[in-house]
């Protein structure tokens, strides 16, 4: 067992076909009970990814609620879910119909972009209302040159979740956005 830093990595690749599994614990090590889990409960994953697929799976407590995020990167597409509950059992199985949902809902919008062998929707996979027309809403506004506390603080004055904005330092565009957990996220484009 791995216990050299706070994070923990592990990948277990399946011997039977199916997505490889990276499982972390963020300032935790992550149990071989908690591993076998992930790696039993993603097999009802493996009939929309092929093989060459890798889900990373990390596991961390949040202020008294166990965690699990699951992430799975397939071209340019980022599959993502984090969940938490009283138990990482709990998590995971509100982790994996979340993924489930996000597939059935976005299905032929995803069959259309990922034309690869590693992604299938199964027939008979229609169960969940296929989402509609993406109605979009434009909106145009001067961008200009603020410090990222000044853009925290213009997010909040407007009651919204992300804000775009030029840094005054650097001159890049940048996002600015407000977590679930009460943090904000700070996005910077390469």
């Amino acid at each position: 067992m791995y216990m050299g830093s706070k994070e923990n990595p592990y990948t277990a690749e399946r011997m039977e076909q199916g997505m490889k599994i990276t499982v972390t614990g963020r300032q935790m090590t992550v149990r071989d009970s908690l591993r076998e889990m992930v790696e039993k409960k993603l097999t009802v994953l493996d009939k929309y990814f092929g093989d060459e697929v890798t889900a990373n799976v990390t596991f961390r407590y949040r202020k008294n609620v166990e965690m699990i995020e699951i992430t799975i990167p397939l071209g340019s597409t980022i599959f993502r879910s984090e969940q938490g509950a009283e138990t990482f059992r709990t998590a995971l199985d509100l982790a994996i119909d979340a993924l489930e949902r996000q597939i059935r809902k976005n299905k032929t919008r995803l069959a259309k972009r990922l034309r690869a062998p590693a992604f299938e929707i199964p027939p008979g996979e229609g169960d969940e209302e296929e989402e509609g027309e993406f109605r979009i809403r434009t909106k145009t506004y001067p961008i200009r040159p603020m410090s990222l506390e000044e853009a925290i603080l213009q997010m909040n004055l407007l009651e919204h979740e992300f804000f775009v904005f030029v840094d005054s330092e650097s001159g890049a565009t940048e996002v600015v956005y407000a977590r679930k957990d009460g943090d904000y996220g700070l996005i910077i484009p390469e």
